[in-house]
């Protein structure tokens, strides 16, 4: 039986083969904006004293709940409230077909911030890699659950290489076997991709399991201030929040309160 996941990743295969006879690599890293810069690092942002830790992400709609916001809202005010109120990086959805994101959400969130910015999707080759280079990400997701051992070893490495960051997501124990010296950080998804219930208890559980020299992220269902000071107990450095944002009227001001919580 197929997931969501199956269908999103049949999606962006036959995606990458429609877009990417356009742009070559060679051309990305030629033309690309961004390609020259100096990346922003997660991980030194994650550390940082007095960091909050939280992984901002800017997203208008899941296959699961539909729309959080219309495509007429525009990253630029959000994203600079997660950037002033104490954002520690932002995540952009940039999957158009299933998240109504697009690589312009990620530019822009780049341009108006100066903490790091993950770029979100479902990555299956090296183009997207250089893609995600070309376009402003300092730090880029391969999930464990759509590629194998040697593929998140090969991906990373190229990321690696061209000077990006890299966060590799998983959902269980047996995804374990996928993290390799080339990852900065792992993600534990507390989302079940069959399912689509949601409990921190994942991260809780598979804290143990991850190598003490990965830094730790939080994925998913973090939505009280009492998540966070749990998930630290256990080792966590980041937390990647976004629904709980997004679905509020105001996503700032759902930020800044959230913060200010925290902060207290």
């Amino acid at each position: 039986m197929s997931t969501i996941l199956d269908t999103i990743i049949t999606a962006k295969k036959k995606e990458i083969e429609k877009y990417k006879p356009l742009s070559s690599i060679e051309r990305f890293k030629r033309d690309g904006f961004f390609w020259q810069f100096s990346n922003r690092s997660l991980v030194q942002s994650l550390l940082a004293p007095g960091s909050t830790g939280i992984i901002a992400e800017f997203k208008r709609k899941s296959p699961s709940k539909g729309w959080f916001k219309t495509k007429e809202l525009e990253v630029e005010p959000v994203v600079k409230a997660y950037n002033t109120l104490g954002a520690a990086g932002i995540s952009v959805l940039t999957d158009e077909e299933f998240f109504g994101g697009d690589l312009d959400d990620l530019i822009q969130a780049k341009v108006v911030s100066d903490i790091p910015v993950l770029r979100k999707d479902f990555i299956v080759d090296p183009w997207q890699i250089a893609e995600a280079k070309a376009f402003g990400a300092d730090v880029i997701l391969l999930i464990a659950a759509c590629l194998g051992v040697a593929e998140v070893k090969s991906l990373a490495a190229y990321a690696r290489s061209i000077g990006l960051e890299v966060l590799l997501e998983i959902h269980n124990e047996e995804e374990l076997a996928h993290i390799c010296d080339e990852v900065d950080m792992v993600g534990v998804n507390n989302r079940n991709l069959k399912t689509f219930e949601v409990s921190i208890n994942t991260s809780i559980e598979l804290s143990s399991m991850i190598p003490a020299d990965k830094l730790k992220i939080s994925e998913s269902g973090i939505s009280q201030v009492e998540n966070i000071l749990e998930l630290k107990k256990h080792g966590y450095k980041g937390f990647l929040i976004g629904e709980n944002f997004m679905k509020a009227p105001d996503p700032a001001i759902a930020f800044a309160a959230f913060v200010k919580h925290l902060k207290s």
